[in-house]
């Protein structure tokens, strides 16, 4: 049996529960791709024919972008993961639809991992939006302006000299996660040695809870030694993030030091979409200084969890997807 979903990106985005995702079971069998701009050139319809083949070839939605055509490329791909991720859905569930997730109760994704690490810097949203859909996160900022840390309805900004700024309203995004955040589970942490030890704790809880959810969690309390790092913007044209990072990133040791170190948990069936596992960004007590997790020492802290089966991704402009399965 064929089952046909049409994604219109520019109008609609999908809220889907998510907890119950089990293995990828459909096989991709057509991607129809179209663009709604009359004035589309020649290019951009090219683009469109090699992504949805590729797609086909791959059996995935996690395809390589096109040369010259990032923008264009990285719009279909986030239409169609919309429109995969509810197939998989429902092929786990056995239902032929899934119901959207409680308001609040959903993790907002602004475009796609991988148009990051290929050096599409570019905004999307604005801040003031981003803070529409949710009180916690982490992310970016246009041209990979810093590391992102938002934090009890607050947007801070770790440049690359380790400082913090509240970016303006207006200041746009080209990646981020955001949730509403209340807490489901806490847990108790003294001692954590490093980085790998901290991960195991917090798997401990994911496993007990369920591994396909999301999970935003918030570690409050003193930490015996922390490295972070930031990044300098970027300017056109735009290197791929590896480059960027091996040229411009800057790092920070604190020793003994309070604050917030806010993580997001993503399930394996997120690969390509976002990083599988956890990605941790802090900021100390002051808010002064803060930036991306490289290594971590606990002393003494809680974390707290919000257990989320909701992802919505940010609306893109102009293309149409159809998937068909088997």
């Amino acid at each position: 049996m064929k089952r046909l979903i049409r994604v219109l990106a520019m109008l609609c985005v999908m809220a889907l529960g998510f907890c119950a995702l089990a293995e990828q079971s459909a096989t991709v069998t057509s991607v129809e791709a179209a663009s709604d701009n009359t004035e589309a050139d020649e290019r951009g319809v090219e683009s469109l024919k090699l992504i949805a083949d590729a797609m086909v070839e791959k059996n995935s939605v996690n395809v390589d972008t096109v040369s010259g055509a990032t923008g264009t490329s990285n719009a279909v791909i986030a239409a169609a993961t919309q429109a995969w991720l509810q197939i998989q859905a429902e092929a786990a569930s056995g239902e032929d639809w899934m119901e959207a997730a409680p308001a609040g109760d959903t993790l907002y994704q602004v475009a796609l991992l991988q148009s990051l690490v290929q050096g599409y810097y570019d905004g999307i949203v604005t801040v003031e939006e981003l803070k529409q859909h949710g009180d916690t996160g982490i992310g970016t900022f246009e041209d990979v302006n810093g590391e992102m840390i938002v934090l009890d309805g607050t947007v801070y900004q770790a440049v690359a000299d380790g400082s913090i700024a509240v970016p303006s309203e207006d200041e746009t995004v080209p990646f981020s996660n955001v949730t509403f955040f209340d807490v489901d589970e806490t847990l108790a942490l003294s001692g954590v040695a490093d980085m790998a030890a901290l991960q195991e704790a917090m798997n401990g809880v994911v496993n007990e809870l369920g591994a396909n959810c999301f999970y935003m969690v918030k570690i409050e309390g003193t930490f015996d030694s922390i490295k972070v790092r930031s990044e300098y913007k970027q300017e056109k044209p735009y290197r791929a993030l590896d480059v960027a990072l091996a040229e411009d990133q800057t790092e920070f040791d604190y020793e003994d030091v309070r604050g917030t170190v806010v993580g997001l948990y993503c399930p394996d069936y997120m690969g390509g979409l976002n990083t599988p596992g956890w990605h941790f960004h802090f900021i100390n007590e002051d808010r002064t200084r803060g930036g991306h997790v490289l290594q971590i020492s606990v002393k003494e802290a809680e974390a707290a969890f919000d257990m989320t089966d909701g992802f919505e991704m940010a609306p893109l402009k102009n293309p149409v997807v159809d998937l068909k399965k088997h």
